[in-house]
């Protein structure tokens, strides 16, 4: 493996669990070392910290405290 991708890797442990499990991309960046950008947007996506899932985790937990207050507001209404 080229030296500047493993000083790279030994920064990340995120992304050395990431080669771990999904192996191949050992093997692709010991042939391509400029695959490491690659490398870097298949592990966000495994991860989910791509942007487009931060919104939906968002937009999820939002949904959730929605349905919490209005439960809440629905039994208060009950008390009365």
């Amino acid at each position: 493996m080229d030296g500047n991708v493993y000083r790279q890797l030994q920064n990340r442990p995120d992304l050395i669990h990431f080669i771990r499990m999904n192996p191949i991309w050992y093997r692709r960046l010991t042939r391509y070392p400029e695959m490491f950008q690659a490398l870097e947007s298949s592990s966000k996506h495994f991860y989910g910290k791509t942007f487009y899932q931060r919104v939906g985790k968002a937009n999820d937990r939002l949904n959730m405290l929605m349905m919490l207050l209005s439960m809440a507001e629905a039994m208060q209404e009950q008390q009365e």
